[in-house]
């Protein structure tokens, strides 16, 4: 955790996680607390660091909350915790969805992200 909050680590160079990082922050409920950090900044590198070998070597967003570092689809689905109560309603429904198949649907918009979103000209969440 970062100054004491939990931290939702992206991709800097991402016009997706850019969105995401918006998205995020606009719906934000007023009781949650996460800092969005890039995860080619130091702060991420040294944090990440301290992952287990598979989640080092993911290549992907990372979650940490409360201590506990999530990837891919656990990480995507527990960031709708952070959100407003209409949003996170959808949280129990995608835990309906096996692990494996949420993986592959993930992995084929993290494949394509740059393709469908453009890099944004300034980070928001760089640090």
């Amino acid at each position: 955790m970062i100054r004491g909050k939990d931290a939702l680590l992206l991709d800097g160079e991402c016009g997706l996680c850019n969105k995401v990082a918006i998205f995020v922050n606009k719906r934000k409920s007023l009781k949650k607390e996460i800092d969005y950090l890039s995860i080619e900044s130091e702060e991420a590198q040294e944090l990440i660091a301290k992952f287990t070998v598979k989640q080092k070597n993911a290549d992907t967003v990372y979650l940490i909350r409360n201590g506990k570092p999530y990837i891919r689809s656990a990480a995507g689905i527990r960031i709708l915790l952070y959100l407003k109560w209409y949003y996170a309603i959808w949280y129990p429904i995608c835990w309906l969805f096996p692990l494996p198949l949420r993986d592959i649907v993930y992995r084929i918009i993290a494949i394509n992200r740059h393709r469908f979103f453009k890099k944004p000209d300034v980070c928001l969440f760089k640090k």
